[in-house]
């Protein structure tokens, strides 16, 4: 697939006009966390937060964070298809949390990367893992590290962050309120 002169997307801080085609992809992160890896439930409880409240508000915080570090939320951008629809595409996006919350996990916290179906495998993840670390590392921290958390069952995304040298620390764990 060719979606620039050299094929590789444009990796470039987010912008308020991207806001339809992030949510987009948002909708496929949160809709691709329980897909394979916790049954139905677990898809459907993340289907269900989706709402036109919940896409408001995570909207607007991405906003916050944006104004408080541009780079935290990266998109990958590609040409488009040609079809007339739109001139360009994106293709992934990852956020890193802002310096100001770093203090939640005492390093920089890796909230989400996500890349579409159509362009896994073609070097966007990586390019948006690049941009993550670098954003990361412009950060003032408190321990120079960064953390995500990845589902156990997720082995593509284990995968992906073991080639970067992401090890075990520690476990999360939930209930509901």
């Amino acid at each position: 697939m060719d979606d620039s002169t050299d094929g590789a997307p444009t990796v470039r801080p987010y912008d308020s006009s991207d806001a339809d085609a992030l949510w987009a992809l948002k909708g496929g992160f949160e809709t691709g966390l329980g897909d394979g890896t916790g049954g139905d439930e677990k898809a459907a409880k993340y289907e269900a937060k989706l709402t036109d409240e919940y896409r408001r508000r995570w909207l607007a915080w991405v906003g916050r964070c944006v104004d408080e570090q541009a780079a935290t939320v990266t998109v990958a951008e590609t040409a488009g298809d040609g079809d007339g629809d739109d001139d360009h595409d994106l293709a992934g996006y990852v956020f890193v949390l802002p310096e100001s919350l770093s203090f939640v996990w005492d390093a920089a916290v890796l909230n989400e990367v996500y890349v579409r179906p159509a362009y896994r495998g073609t070097g966007v993840a990586d390019a948006l893992m690049d941009a993550a670390l670098d954003t990361a590392r412009a950060q003032d921290l408190p321990l120079d590290r960064m953390v995500l958390d990845v589902d156990r069952e997720n082995d593509r995304a284990k995968a992906f962050y073991d080639r970067y040298g992401f090890e075990h620390w520690g476990e999360m764990v939930a209930r509901d309120l």
